[in-house]
């Protein structure tokens, strides 16, 4: 039996998710959790981690997919979608998914996995976005669901507090990740990643997040493109 600790990371399968399994694999037991696949199998394969498939978008699924899971010290959420347009454009379709997908199973699969992150006095983890501090126009969706989110961590860090549980939330700015390649897309505007912050340095602050000393709470951590780019 390890006396690492066990992190589970959702959208791990690419981007800052499967950086930070990376960052972490020398110090961390890791579980990846994604909807499956090469990309998800193929860095379980080198990481030695165990995969944990989950359709974020059917939380009912949840409890069944992670009933086997034994420890569980850290939770990261790191999955999330994004959809650009006006509050005028965007019917309810788009709203139910990306609430659904950004909010929902986070917090549906953090009940799940409190019972185990408690025993462990570990993290909870949510990698939101600059949009959860600002909506901008055309974000109104994107930026309402990570507002939520930042709710759900906010209320979540003095829920459990006693527990000995720490609750941190990562707000990182613009990222070289194939989300931001989507985003500059739908911005009509080109993708350059060096314009932007790389998934790595994101990674390795949410991995200072996580190995804090406990007598620390890093619980709102702000990670922008530097002056340098």
């Amino acid at each position: 039996m390890t006396d690492r600790p066990i992190t589970l990371i959702t959208g791990a399968s690419g981007g800052i998710g499967s950086a930070l399994a990376r960052c972490l694999a020398p110090t961390h037991d890791l579980i990846l959790s994604g909807r499956g696949g090469p990309a998800l199998d193929g860095l379980c394969a080198e990481l030695n981690a165990a995969p944990l498939a989950l359709d974020l978008t059917r939380p009912e699924t949840f409890a069944q997919a992670v009933a086997g899971l034994g420890r569980v010290t850290n939770l990261v959420h790191n999955a999330g979608v994004v959809e650009l347009g006006g509050v005028a454009a965007q019917d309810h379709t788009t709203w139910t998914h990306t609430l659904a997908v950004n909010v929902v199973a986070p917090a549906e699969l953090t009940r799940l996995l409190l019972p185990r992150v408690r025993q462990e006095r570990g993290t909870v983890l949510f990698v939101n976005s600059g949009a959860g501090l600002r909506a901008n126009a055309g974000w109104g969706s994107y930026a309402a669901s990570k507002h939520a989110l930042k709710a759900l961590a906010d209320a979540l860090r003095e829920e459990e507090a006693g527990h000995g549980v720490r609750v941190s939330s990562v707000y990182p700015g613009r990222t070289a990740t194939a989300m931001q390649r989507k985003v500059r897309e739908q911005e009509g505007a080109p993708y350059d990643p060096a314009a932007f912050t790389r998934p790595e340095t994101v990674a390795a602050t949410v991995a200072s997040v996580l190995d804090a000393p406990r007598d620390a709470a890093l619980t709102d951590v702000t990670v922008r493109p530097g002056a340098g780019l």
